[in-house]
């Protein structure tokens, strides 16, 4: 079966037209040589049109043989081809999962045409958990703050019943107990305001991403065992951000902390800064995103837990309180990031993803 004929395609100029679709595509002869790709494609794969075209596609995109006889099939048979779910591995970019739609094109000079169309599944996956995650926490946080308010309230009477109760005792064993009483009502009513989460809005100002990783290295130091260890690997081009230094100190102290009671008395804790390229956060995409990651080679987080470790009170430790990860994915939230989580035994990433643009 032949499709509509393709005008011929000499250079990248003659497939401008396939900037206009928002699909990567890429455009390769009878050989498998690069003749053009759009700009999505561009983005997808990290690769730069002035440079691939002309060279082979499997150079570029490290094509494994099966996929490679799949692509000559292809072409031979005159007949479109749909592969889903496939594993690819740019040159110059992560790998991804990709659903590919290979159509042979006949050019008007008649030589042979393959049109590939890559759809990165990786990323509607994570898009569509990450909109799950925003919707479960907003009913998460709305329970717990109807939660919330019906524990203050009685806290508050009976607070004040044994302070007057206090007033009226002269015998000081009895007053101890009101004592037990009164600051077992603080520290339930202190618990319940961090179930809240913060309620300020973030004070912005430039901050340097760097300083805030370094300042928590700092914090903890002083506090980790001999046999565990903190390390840094930043990326020094990352600049300045407009946010809330204060809210990105606790919430990534949080992490961190939260990695030193993973790991016990022996592991790594590596803080890595990347910047990530055509990133979308919370169904916005950005241009340039910073990426703060909080690795550990601990055992990993429960299965049990992974999908629920951002809900308050929900922690895979007997003394844990379940507010750490809550309450750091609010901040970052503030400053218009988030923060994903990757875990398997051995290995632990939290990363905190920032928009670089300026935060109007």
């Amino acid at each position: 079966m032949k499709v509509n004929p393709l005008p011929a395609i000499r250079t990248p100029t003659d497939c401008l037209w396939l900037d206009d679709l928002s699909t990567a595509v890429l455009v390769t002869d009878e050989n498998l040589r690069l003749l053009a790709i759009n700009s999505a494609a561009e983005v997808l794969l990290g690769l730069s049109r002035e440079r691939v075209v002309g060279g082979p596609l499997g150079h570029w995109l490290r094509l494994d043989r099966h996929l490679g006889t799949q692509l000559q099939q292809a072409l031979q048979r005159e007949q479109p081809v749909t592969l889903r779910a496939r594993r690819l591995k740019p040159l110059r970019a992560p790998e991804f999962l990709a659903d590919l739609v290979l159509s042979p094109l006949h050019a008007e000079d008649s030589s042979g045409r393959l049109l590939l169309e890559l759809t990165a599944i990786d990323r509607q996956q994570r898009i569509s958990r990450e909109d799950q995650l925003r919707q479960q926490q907003a009913i998460s946080r709305a329970v717990t703050r109807g939660l919330a308010h019906e524990i203050k309230n009685p806290l508050g009477g009976l607070r004040g019943a044994a302070q007057l109760l206090a007033s009226e005792l002269d015998d000081p064993g009895l007053r101890e107990y009101t004592g037990i009483i009164i600051r077992e009502a603080d520290r339930l009513r202190s618990l319940v305001d961090r179930m809240l989460g913060p309620s300020n809005l973030p004070r912005r100002h430039e901050v340097n991403l760097h300083e805030v990783m370094e300042h928590v290295r700092g914090l903890v130091s002083v506090q980790l065992p001999l046999g565990l260890r903190v390390t840094a690997d930043y990326d020094p081009s990352i600049p300045d951000i407009v946010a809330d230094r204060d809210m990105l100190v606790q919430a990534i102290l949080n992490l961190v902390q939260n990695a030193i009671q993973a790991l016990g008395d022996h592991g790594e804790i590596r803080l890595v800064s990347r910047i990530l390229r055509q990133y979308t956060i919370s169904g916005k995409r950005h241009r340039l995103v910073a990426r703060l990651r909080i690795r550990d080679n601990g055992p990993g987080i429960p299965d049990e837990i992974r999908e629920r470790i951002f809900f308050p009170m929900v922690t895979g430790r007997a003394a844990g309180t379940g507010l750490g990860l809550p309450i750091a994915q609010s901040l970052v939230q503030l400053n218009n990031g988030l923060i994903e989580c990757h875990s398997r035994p051995g290995r632990t990433d939290f990363d905190v993803l920032l928009p670089l643009e300026t935060a109007s």
